[in-house]
């Protein structure tokens, strides 16, 4: 696998994940070649060596971006409420995922918080927010406040909260991370000319009727023919794929969408590497462009491209997709918000500690299947 192939599918994951986004800039990804060894003067025999005028010396080679990445990396995948169109809506996370990579770079391990997370989140004097205990969405809208203009919030703000909320969390340190919208996805997908997944139950769309085309709503309530996915292997398009990953009214609710956006984005990767897009530079082009302006992202300081160098050596069979159950906490018989079992925050304590890979043996219903 080359570097460049794993730059595309680094670019094409972000999208994919976000499955609910918003976003004001477009990251361009450009890939560098690795310089080649460079060859210095032959040592003479010394029965046969006549006298040379020393070679120049030359300057080391530019290190290739990322070059000095080891690891571990903890990348933050975030997609946000599709109302941020709305002039001041602020956005909700949608979805939450944080991509881990242990020191080495051979394994990479892929899993969602849920939505309603009850957490703690700090205060953030910036957006005049105090801090509180409540759902893990509401990070993003909090920190998104902008004192004195409700009618501009900041994404960038909600995304540095939201950080700092799943650091505290799970532990573990955020180095980059990515917000995205619906805008570039279908248009994404449909690029690659669809994508063939698995679907493991029937899901109805709330959203959407068979032909696309979005269904009455009034209020809260939609009506009118609903688009169903049946069990089985399906091509979707760019607008089914969207829309299946978005569907959390089916059973299993939002741990269910969890499982669905990750078999996803297998799917979408897969395709990318069975094509072999990245040594086509007028598709990748193509794949590019079809983001748009639909990309926030937050490196810390490192380009995108450098944590696409430093993933390039990964094997694609060892991206693990990992689910962490999970189930409703309530409070004087109302509903609060979800809270991870035990087994669930015990993963994170085992990826903490390097032992994710003894942990999933022990606990197999983790790993998320096909």
């Amino acid at each position: 696998m080359t570097r460049r192939r794993w730059l595309l599918g680094l670019a094409a994951l972000v999208a994919m994940i976000l499955v609910g986004a918003g976003a004001v800039v477009t990251t361009r990804l450009v890939s560098r070649p690795s310089p080649g060894p460079v060859a210095g003067p032959a040592t003479p025999s010394p029965s046969t060596a006549a006298p040379t005028t020393p070679a120049p010396v030359t300057s080391s080679p530019t290190p290739p971006p990322g070059a000095d990445l080891k690891g571990p990396l903890n990348l933050l995948l975030v997609g946000v409420d599709t109302r941020i169109s709305v002039p001041g809506w602020e956005p909700h996370a949608d979805a939450v995922l944080v991509l881990h990579v242990p020191a080495g770079l051979g394994r990479a391990y892929l899993f969602s918080l849920p939505r309603d997370l009850v957490v703690d989140i700090p205060a953030y004097p910036k957006a005049g927010y105090p801090g509180g205990r409540t759902k893990l969405t509401h990070a993003m809208s909090y920190g998104s406040r902008v004192p004195g203009d409700k009618a501009h919030p900041s994404t960038a703000q909600g995304y540095e909260l939201l950080r700092t909320t799943v650091s505290r969390y799970t532990g573990l340190r955020i180095d980059a991370g990515a917000v995205i919208t619906f805008g570039g996805f279908d248009k994404l997908v449909d690029t690659l000319g669809g994508v063939d997944l698995y679907v493991d139950q029937r899901v109805a769309s709330i959203h959407r009727r068979p032909d696309g085309r979005y269904r009455d709503r009034s209020g809260s309530t939609y009506t009118g023919p609903q688009m169903v996915y049946q069990p089985g292997n399906r091509h979707l398009t760019g607008w089914q794929a969207l829309d299946y990953a978005r569907q959390r009214y089916t059973a299993g609710g939002d741990y269910t969408r969890q499982r669905h956006q990750q078999q996803l984005i297998r799917a979408l990767a897969r395709k990318i590497l069975d094509q072999g897009l990245a040594r086509d530079p007028d598709r990748v082009e193509q794949v590019v462009a079809a983001l748009g302006k639909t990309l926030v992202y937050a490196g810390g300081g490192r380009r995108l491209v450098d944590f696409a160098y430093a993933l390039g050596g990964l094997p694609a069979e060892k991206f693990v997709l990992v689910g962490l159950p999970g189930d409703a906490v309530g409070s004087g018989g109302s509903y609060r918000g979800e809270q991870l079992l035990p087994v669930g925050r015990d993963f994170l304590a085992a990826l903490r500690g390097g032992d994710a890979d003894a942990y999933l043996a022990a606990h197999p219903s983790l790993r998320v299947k096909s």
